[in-house]
C-alpha cells in the first residue's frame, strides 16, 4: 500500500505571519520556494567574497543608476519569495520600504554558486524564468565561469550563454557597461 503525502504550502502573507510570530529568527537563512520554506546553504568563503565582490563592483560602477540589493528578497508572485545573492533594481525614492521588489522592478538576479549549483539551475533559474525576470547570472565558482540566461519563457530561458576568463559581458537592460568574467570571478 503506498502512502501519499500531503505537504502544506504556504503564501508570502502567510510566510511574514510566520515570520512575525517568531517561528524563524532574524539570522535563520530561509526563503520561500513555490509555497515551500527552504533553508538555505550556508555560504563558504569563496560564495561570500564573491557577493561582497560583485556588491562593490555594481556599487562603484551603477551609483545613481540602479539600486543594489545584495541577499535581499524579491516578491516573484504570491509563493515565492526568494533572497538571490545580487539583485540590480529599478531606482526607487523610498528604496523598496513600502514592497518588496517585483518583477518588473528586476534589470538582474545574480546567484552565486558553488555546492548548490545543480539547485540553482533546476530551481530557482526555473522560477525566475516562470516569473519573466529578464536576465539572471549564475557565478559558478566549481567551473569558474558566468552563465548568463537571457529571453524567459514558461520552459526556461530561451537564451544560454556561458562566459570565460579574459571575456566581458554586459547587463541586457544596461548595455553601455562592460564586465570582464575576472572581475566578477576574482583576479
Amino acid at each position: 500500500m503506498s502512502v501519499e503525502l500531503l505537504r502544506r504550502l504556504f503564501t508570502v502573507d502567510e510566510y511574514y505571519k510566520m515570520l512575525e510570530a517568531g517561528v524563524f529568527t532574524e539570522n535563520e537563512r530561509v526563503e520561500l520556494i513555490r509555497g515551500e520554506i527552504i533553508n538555505m546553504s550556508p555560504m563558504g568563503i569563496r560564495h561570500s567574497a564573491c557577493v561582497k565582490r560583485l556588491a562593490e563592483l555594481f556599487i562603484l560602477r551603477l551609483a545613481k543608476t540602479v539600486t543594489v540589493g545584495i541577499q535581499d528578497p524579491v516578491r516573484l508572485n504570491n509563493t515565492s519569495e526568494p533572497q538571490p545573492d545580487v539583485s540590480l533594481l529599478q531606482r526607487r525614492p523610498d528604496f523598496y520600504e513600502t514592497q518588496q521588489p517585483q518583477p518588473e522592478d528586476v534589470f538582474l538576479l545574480i546567484e552565486v554558486s558553488d555546492t548548490t549549483i545543480k539547485y540553482d539551475r533546476e530551481v530557482k533559474i526555473s522560477l525566475y524564468a516562470e516569473n519573466n525576470i529578464f536576465e539572471v547570472w549564475l557565478v559558478n565558482l566549481t567551473e569558474e565561469c558566468l552563465e548568463v540566461y537571457r529571453q524567459p519563457t514558461a520552459n526556461g530561458y530561451e537564451t544560454v550563454q556561458t562566459f570565460q576568463r579574459g571575456e566581458t559581458v554586459t547587463i541586457q537592460a544596461l548595455p553601455n557597461v562592460t564586465f570582464t568574467v575576472d572581475e566578477i570571478l576574482g583576479y
